[in-house]
């Protein structure tokens, strides 16, 4: 496991730097809270731990029958929001 220190705006590229498969980057740090957003395609599966432990509990598919089922909106990260 890689541990790295991070301040808010700055980014961790994944894969070759030339070509990354994606990047996450620190967005805000408000006291013990940290918004993390990951820019990759969406074919690349991004999951909190206990929605992908329930994926997998599941046989592959989410607790509601469909792994793909999104609750609430996707919307890019802002500066600063």
């Amino acid at each position: 496991m890689l541990v790295i220190t991070r301040r808010e705006g700055e980014e961790v590229v994944i894969g070759d730097p030339s070509s990354p498969m994606g990047v996450v980057r620190i967005v805000s740090i408000k006291g013990d809270r940290v918004r993390v957003a990951f820019d990759f395609p969406r074919t690349v599966a991004v999951h909190r731990r206990e929605v992908a432990d329930n994926i997998v509990a599941n046989g592959g598919e989410a607790a509601d029958g469909d792994s793909r089922n999104v609750i609430g909106s996707i919307r890019p990260a802002t500066e600063g929001g």
